[in-house]
């Protein structure tokens, strides 16, 4: 299914690897940078590190970025498109989201930091022949995902997305989040609470500032756990460590605590109202909608125990969601992709092409669904390495494929090349959630 591409395939060429010393040159016949418009007929060149060149045909790369005495490229590929490694803004990588049977769920959740840890390694693993190049975690209490961050860093390590996150999320005691956070009473203030975080080695701060959605009413029934004035000063602590800030917000009251404490992204954002969409546009918040987790509940509704009543409800959260990612798009708002990937019914990496064809069927446009999972992330997460677009100095990790995503994101699910720091991976259209 997935593997170093050196197979025999109908669709499949041979792409030379890339090294510190050994550069490849494509000419391919559309190329998208991750936010501009695609480029027909374009070079990119690079090494095992970063690009080196990319632009349209009429631009050919100066001698000095190829192979000594190189004068063609290694491959002329007129059929394929070529767009940025994806991008999964939210995630829960001590999760397994391919597991859908609650029982077993809770099984391995019973499992040490140890043991998650190494089923996780492995799921990572296993996303780099996706065509995942980066993942925001969204928040864990056992330490997996800043181990992974540490991993991604080895050179020793097997190939693996660059991650980061928030290790513990910020909760209150005896309210919803206690399975990936750690409660504000457990430390003698809101300093040490934060602080806690960043010496254990998170890239962000994760709150937890609302509940969750009661399916059987269709709503968001208790009031917020965390204050405006709460959100606001772990905000600005966290900004004296100069780390993003990412909010589990729910509900409009929920909502509406976490953009005027002054967070960095919503996520999830159900029930988000248009003036708090035109005020994240305006500070600048990032939003990740999130629409998997739910539409994976009408999805296994039979396997869930819905009824019909239930059923409707998820619709109709799904229905008001989808009319907010539209006028959200069409005030300006920095949309991100993430699906959630760990929450039932939601696997790693294949998860995020579901969510951005979820994105798709409520009226983006592939180009700007396409922006949500690479640009849009790569520019305003704040990353400390440089992927998800493709222009030079950043990670050669990229997507090649005769299917363009350009014309529908669920291309994304048929055979494809990717290119991560030098290395091949070719990836069938079918693919196991199993494990991840």
């Amino acid at each position: 299914m997935q593997n170093q591409a050196n197979r025999n395939s109908e669709s499949q060429v041979s792409i030379p690897r890339a090294t510190s010393g050994r550069k490849v040159w494509l000419r391919v016949g559309m190329l998208f940078d991750g936010e501009q418009e695609p480029v027909h007929d374009a070079h990119i060149v690079y090494d095992g590190e970063r690009i080196l060149y990319a632009a349209e045909r009429k631009k050919l790369p100066p001698s000095n970025l190829l192979n000594p005495g190189q004068t063609h490229p290694d491959l002329e590929l007129p059929r394929f498109t070529l767009i940025p490694g994806l991008i999964e803004a939210h995630a829960h990588l001590f999760l397994e989201g391919g597991e859908l049977d609650p029982a077993r769920r809770a099984a391995l959740l019973r499992q040490s930091g140890g043991q998650l840890l190494e089923r996780a390694k492995k799921r990572m693993e296993g996303l780099v022949p996706i065509g995942i190049a980066g993942v925001r975690d969204a928040g864990d209490k056992f330490g997996v995902g800043l181990a992974l961050n540490k991993l991604t860093s080895s050179k020793e390590s097997p190939p693996m997305p660059y991650i980061d996150g928030p290790g513990a999320a910020i909760n209150h005691q005896g309210e919803y989040g206690s399975f990936m956070a750690e409660a504000i009473e457990e430390f003698p203030s809101l300093r040490e609470s934060v602080l806690s975080r960043v010496n254990s080695g998170a890239e962000r701060i994760k709150l937890i500032v609302s509940d969750v959605i009661d399916f059987k009413t269709g709503s968001v029934n208790k009031r917020p756990q965390m204050t405006a004035e709460e959100v606001r000063k772990l905000t600005a602590l966290a900004k004296e460590f100069s780390k993003q800030t990412m909010a589990h917000a729910t509900g409009d009251a929920g909502i509406e605590n976490a953009i005027e404490g002054g967070i960095d992204s919503i996520e999830h954002g159900f029930f988000i109202r248009d003036d708090q969409l035109k005020r994240m546009r305006d500070q600048q918040i990032a939003w990740a909608p999130t629409f998997s987790p739910v539409q994976k509940q009408i999805d296994h509704a039979d396997r869930f125990g819905w009824d019909e009543k239930i059923i409707s409800n998820l619709k109709n959260i799904m229905d008001g969601h989808s009319a907010s990612l539209v006028k959200a798009d069409s005030y300006g708002v920095q949309i991100v992709a993430g699906s959630d990937a760990g929450a039932i019914g939601v696997p790693h990496g294949l998860g995020l092409i579901d969510e951005l064809c979820l994105m798709e069927n409520v009226g983006m446009s592939p180009l700007k669904v396409l922006c949500c999972a690479t640009g849009n992330s790569s520019r305003r997460l704040g990353f400390k390495e440089k992927f998800g677009m493709i222009k030079p100095g950043y990670r050669p990790r990229f997507i090649l494929t005769r299917h363009s995503p350009l014309e529908r994101p669920g291309n994304l699910k048929k055979e494809r090349y990717v290119i991560f720091d030098g290395a091949v991976f070719f990836h069938g259209p079918s693919a196991e959630s199993i494990g991840l």
